[in-house]
């Protein structure tokens, strides 16, 4: 299980040596919302919707490993993380990845879409703390100010 708990709705208090959020949108309504949305979730999509491209076209799937990168100021930023949870239930769908060693941050991030009646959201996950290596080390104050950036395109990402 991973630590930022895709599988459950109330997301219980976790490792203090973390920094952690929970960031929530209505993505829509209906059936074909949820149809959509639960599809898009397990390709990908809120991260290449969101700017960053996945060294893979598979489906999440628990024990991949792979890169994503983000492009920031014409820079190409690898970030390799490992899924380590996915989530496929009658109203919730989603995964968990952990950043692997070379990441630029340290810690857990995990993209749920759920329904509740007709209502379809997203919801997104992270426990983050600086990374043991350099430079990631010294930039993490403006890596929190980037996450805090990419979480509002993750909200936008699957509407």
């Amino acid at each position: 299980m991973g630590m930022t708990a895709p599988e459950i709705d109330v997301w219980p208090a976790t490792d203090p040596c973390y920094r952690r959020s929970e960031v929530s949108a209505v993505i829509g309504s209906g059936p074909a919302v949820w149809e959509r949305a639960s599809t898009d979730v397990l390709h990908w999509r809120v991260k290449t919707e969101s700017g960053f491209t996945v060294d893979s076209a598979e489906r999440v799937a628990a024990g991949q490993r792979l890169v994503i990168t983000a492009r920031v100021l014409g820079l190409a930023i690898r970030e390799p993380i490992e899924v380590v949870e996915v989530v496929e239930e009658t109203d919730r769908v989603g995964f968990a990845y952990r950043t692997r060693p070379g990441h630029p941050v340290s810690g857990e991030e995990s993209f749920i879409v759920q329904r509740d009646g007709d209502q379809v959201s997203l919801v997104v996950r992270s426990l983050t703390r600086a990374a043991s290596q350099q430079p990631w080390r010294a930039l993490f104050l403006l890596l929190l100010v980037a996450q805090r950036v990419a979480r509002r395109r993750y909200l936008r990402s699957l509407r």
